[in-house]
């Protein structure tokens, strides 16, 4: 707008209206303007009698609006930010969980292709510090008391006779390594006996007895790649199933055993280890064929899945999330050999079927 808009242009060196008296301009009256930020409106000085009432209410809106506005309607400004697309998470932390990774496998790898004993010593330890974490979490959470001592040594006694006598060691060990959890249990008080070595003899069972069918693959001519390829199907497996499942997973698989499994995830862990079987089967194992590396990776997948869907169950049972805490990322040992276990069996079966036990 411009000051025509509002009455007649005043002369050079004067502020006001003709009638309030022109004031010369001075320092005085120059800084009371310079103050004035919101010229005041024109209002004449007529008298009410000779206007109409619509003229009246004209003038009045004219001093009492505000000055200097857009008079056309503004839409409101919308505050609301657009909706963020969802990002898929993973639920542990990767980094760790990797490191840990390459760790374990430099260590396994490296003690199986030096020395065998070292490596039979390494499951052995397993055993024990898996027995250890499982027994911990049946007492803090079950109140149950399965003896460890017996089960650790009987554990690693088991792994070594399946390695030196093979099934038939492994048998006897692990019948004197149940009686021995039987006896144990008798130096204490007999109020829940039962379910302590009901519990005792299922972790005999659960973890080196399992275990003790790794031992007995590394007693072949070509036994360290035996275990290589075991080792490979199990975790390609679980890789496949991690990585579908964590980009197309949409179908649950078992929602009241572990919510986070799919369907598809299942499908990624069958063509994953299925590839890798039949590599491993064709490039790694004297006289064995491709094909029959596709059925070890099928079997395995299945495995593998219904050894973590197991583990599920057991620590939805003691209402935990992880068996131990000794491995960032991956949660305890026991977290790390849910698939490997069942899976020990599995590979070892078909391996004695598709190419003998030599």
């Amino acid at each position: 707008m411009n000051d025509s808009s509002w009455g007649a242009q005043q002369g050079a060196g004067y502020w006001g209206t003709p009638e309030m008296g022109a004031a010369p301009a001075g320092p005085a009256n120059d800084v009371h303007a310079a103050q004035q930020t919101r010229p005041m409106p024109i209002v004449p000085d007529v008298p009410d009698e000779g206007r109409d009432a619509d003229d009246r209410n004209r003038d009045a809106a004219r001093v009492s609006g505000p000055l200097f506005r857009d008079e056309s309607p503004q839409e409101p400004m919308s505050t609301t930010l657009p909706p963020q697309p969802h990002k898929k998470r993973a639920g542990r932390d990767l980094r760790a969980a990797i490191g840990v990774g390459v760790g374990l496998g430099a260590l396994v790898v490296g003690s199986l292709f030096i020395v065998k004993a070292v490596f039979v010593g390494v499951i052995a330890l397993a055993v024990v510090v898996g027995l250890w974490e499982l027994t911990s979490r049946l007492k803090e959470r079950k109140g149950i008391n399965a003896p460890l001592v017996p089960l650790a040594v009987g554990g690693a006694a088991m792994v070594v006779a399946g390695y030196v006598r093979g099934s038939e060691g492994a048998w006897v060990a692990m019948a004197l390594t149940a009686l021995a959890v039987l006896v144990w249990r008798m130096t204490e008080e007999p109020a829940g006996y039962l379910k302590d070595v009901t519990a005792g003899v299922f972790a005999v069972f659960y973890v080196p007895f399992l275990a003790t069918f790794v031992a007995m693959m590394l007693t072949a001519d070509d036994g360290p790649w035996r275990v290589l390829t075991f080792l490979l199907l199990t975790v390609v497996s679980d890789t496949g199933a991690y990585a579908v499942g964590w980009r197309f997973g949409t179908h649950k698989l078992a929602p009241r055993i572990s919510p986070g499994k799919t369907r598809e995830g299942l499908f990624g862990a069958v063509g994953f280890a299925m590839v890798a079987g039949a590599l491993c089967m064709q490039f790694l194992i004297d006289d064995g064929s491709w094909w029959q590396g596709l059925l070890m990776g099928l079997a395995v997948a299945a495995s593998a899945t219904l050894g973590d869907l197991g583990e599920s169950m057991i620590k939805r049972d003691l209402g935990i999330k992880d068996m131990g805490t000794l491995l960032p990322g991956h949660g305890g040992i026991m977290d790390r050999l849910d698939s490997l276990l069942p899976s020990a069996p599995v590979v070892w079966l078909l391996l004695v079927l598709f190419v003998g036990s030599g």
